[in-house]
């Protein structure tokens, strides 16, 4: 499918109007809290200004020169010359000294007050007139008068003789530097200073994140410049892909569309296992849409405290209708998307609330349409109904693990990363990997490429992406571990057993390799088989070929040993969960007949995750029953492990010496065990074949004579 490429301009034209164009307050709502500091710091910085400048204003310039003259003669003297600083770039002086500034300033106020309650009571003599005339010259004669003399450039010596001269006088004066022009503006720079870093620090925490941010968003704008993914990039799950492709196309062509009458979906969710790739087809869509694309995590909406999860929820669309057309991603949407109904009767749950206040803003009353929101969950049948109904999220991607092509287009795409070896075949890679994940296929190719590095390499080859699969699957090698010979060989016959069962029965997959080196956790050994295609249905008889392996090497124990040990606990239990599952869930009990008993909910895409009760119990007498079912079932398939192994214990103890020897045995080896005690042409235990209706009538004659001879004896 070809698409056309728009320009600039075409794309600019296409996309729907921004709220911003309808509605101007919303660009003066981004610069008001700026504009709100920049004047708050402008204000203090003037105001210093003009205060250090009247204060300079108020001060009396005189020479040093006139100064000297008026001190030698006497007009400045110890009774009008007080506070002299000699400071840096001048000297200060004032003709009060400090208790004679204080005294004016009582005797102005009472002088003030006198004149207020003259004037209120409006006695106007000539005595008050004469005592408010002789106030005046008294408060003129001791006017507060301020000095200061330059002395930038002038030599130590003449500043010598200045202070000799007024040690004569006996005019006292502090050798300290004063408060200059430019040292009161650095008192002044740094209570601004002061006042930017509280500003600051009262911005970050109101940041997101912070204890002063509960109600804010914690979702990220991504740029289109970090965002590097595109579809090209996506490789195995080719119908997904499609389906959000058709997004990004109307969010860049929406006139094709709107002219049929359809509208976008308001709501895409994502839902598959884990590591198919949710999250990385929703970078893809955010490098291809070219819209503002905001991601975060449902968690980001969770909080202690009731309203916040549900503010943070509004604020989200708030930006998100700032900038539309928009995409909001909401990776994990199962943590804020669960059924309601979970809290207390009339409590106030907090989640809750957060839910109500994402349903309202994807389909409320005023829900903006230019919006769309992308969900990713694997656990889809957690979340609620109102949630999941068409003009919310109207359409559900299923991401699901690969296929065998899609597991193979996937390896294409990492193996193009790594340095590999020309004998490399990435479709026996493929057939070795099934049911993996695209996750899973990842980390395959980069272990393959740390284990090349390791062993000093210059590329990647096959044995180490075999080894790779190995420790993917079972764990790391634990090579030093020292096991005892009587242990070592147990776990030899213990493999060979399962091995052995798996080549004998039908409908079973082929091994691939057995091995006695521990891995993983506790795995003194395993035995792995190897799929040869995609399997999406199990019949009855191939579920108890199953069962049948994973007893084998119980069967082998008590066969060789006559007692069985702990090495088989992990295959009791996968054993008795599908016997219990066949019975409960498959209806595959002649007994039960065919009704589903399953008392829990299993995740589809999570192993071994429920997703709740069921809406039924079952009597005491069921549940009896369903246990007789499940052991009758182990029990037959015990027995057909025994007869087995016992018909081939010559052929299960060569298989086992070889294993000791080598360690890992590998599946041509095997084979070739086999073929040494292979007689003719052999039925597989398990299978039927048809007696014809000759041989049927021959048989029941002969038995009817023998019947007839032995009543007559």
């Amino acid at each position: 499918m070809t698409q056309k490429q728009s320009g600039p301009e075409d794309k600019g034209s296409n996309l729907p109007d921004s709220p911003d164009s309808e509605n101007p307050k919303n660009k003066k709502k981004k610069t008001t809290s700026t504009t709100f500091w920049v004047l708050l710091v402008g204000g203090i910085l003037l105001a210093a200004v003009i205060t250090n400048y009247t204060s300079d204003l108020r001060s009396k310039k005189i020479k040093l020169s006139e100064f000297e003259s008026k001190i030698a003669s006497g007009e400045f003297n110890s009774r009008n010359v007080h506070e002299v600083i000699f400071g840096i770039t001048s000297i200060t002086f004032q003709n009060m000294s400090k208790e004679e500034v204080a005294n004016l300033s009582l005797s102005k106020s009472k002088t003030n007050k006198i004149s207020k309650a003259a004037s209120e009571k409006k006695k106007s003599t000539s005595k008050e007139k004469k005592t408010d005339d002789t106030n005046n010259k008294v408060d003129k004669k001791k006017e507060l008068l301020k000095y200061r003399i330059n002395i930038v450039g002038i030599p130590n010596e003449v500043l010598a003789a200045l202070k000799d001269d007024l040690k004569k006088s006996k005019i006292d004066y502090d050798g300290s530097s004063p408060p200059a022009q430019f040292e009161s503006l650095f008192s002044l720079l740094l209570l601004v200073l002061f006042v930017l870093f509280f500003i600051m620090m009262f911005r970050r925490m109101g940041g997101a994140g912070s204890a002063m941010s509960f109600g804010r968003s914690r979702g990220k704008l991504i740029s289109q410049d970090d965002i590097k993914t595109t579809f090209n990039d996506i490789a195995g799950i080719d119908e997904a892909v499609c389906e959000l492709q058709e997004i990004v196309e109307f969010l860049k062509t929406p006139a094709k569309y709107q002219a049929l009458g359809a509208r976008i979906p308001r709501g895409v969710l994502l839902v598959g296992p884990p590591g198919t790739g949710k999250t990385l087809l929703a970078r893809a869509v955010a490098g291809e849409a070219g819209v503002p694309f905001f991601g975060l995590s449902g968690s980001d909406f969770v909080e202690m405290f009731v309203g916040v999860g549900a503010a943070r929820v509004r604020d989200t669309f708030q930006q998100a209708i700032e900038k539309a057309p928009s995409i909001i991603f909401i990776d994990e949407l199962d943590a804020l998307g669960k059924t309601r109904g979970s809290g207390m009767p009339g409590g106030h749950d907090e989640r809750e609330q957060t839910l109500n206040a994402l349903l309202v803003e994807m389909d409320g009353f005023s829900s903006d349409k230019s919006v769309i929101v992308m969900g990713a969950t694997n656990r889809p049948e957690t979340l609620d109904p109102a949630l999941m109904r068409p003009g919310r999220f109207d359409r559900n991607v299923l991401v699901d693990n690969p296929d065998f092509k899609g597991r193979e287009a996937i390896l294409k795409v990492h193996a193009a990363k790594i340095k590999m070896d020309d004998k490399v075949n990435l479709l026996h890679i493929t057939k070795l990997t099934p049911g993996f994940s695209g996750a899973d296929l990842a980390n395959l190719a980069n272990e393959a490429a740390l284990l090349a590095a390791r062993n000093d390499r210059k590329s990647v080859s096959m044995a180490e992406f075999e080894e790779a699969i190995e420790r993917v699957v079972a764990g790391l090698e634990k090579s030093n571990r020292i096991i005892r010979e009587d242990e070592k060989l147990r776990v030899a016959y213990h493999e060979c057993g399962h091995a052995f069962m798996a080549c004998a029965l039908p409908h079973v997959d082929p091994v691939h390799k057995i091995s006695i080196i521990p891995r993983g956790f506790g795995a003194l050994g395993y035995m792995m088989q190897r799929p040869q295609d995609d399997r999406f249905l199990v019949t009855q008889s191939e579920l108890e070929n199953r069962i049948c392996v994973m007893l084998g090497g119980l069967g082998s124990e008590r066969l060789i040993f006559n007692e069985q040990s702990t090495g088989a606990q992990n295959d009791l239990e996968r054993a008795s969960d599908t016997a219990r599952r066949m019975v409960t869930e498959f209806g595959m009990s002649p007994k039960l007949g065919t009704v589903n008993y399953q008392t829990q909910k299993r995740s589809p895409f999570l192993a071994g995750g429920i997703g709740g009760s069921a809406d039924y119990e079952h009597s005491q007498d069921t549940l009896r029953e369903i246990d007789q079912e499940v052991k009758r079932i182990i029990d037959e398939c015990m027995v057909t492990v025994a007869d087995t192994l016992l018909k081939s214990k010559e052929i299960l103890e060569h298989m086992t010496k070889d294993l000791v020897e080598m360690e890992v045995m590998d599946s041509e080896h095997l084979e070739s065990i086999l073929k040494q005690y292979k007689t003719g042409p052999q039925i597989k235990p398990g299978t039927y074949a048809a007696i014809p209706p000759e041989s049927a009538q021959e048989g029941d004659s002969n038995q009817s004579d023998e019947e007839s001879s032995a009543a007559g004896a």
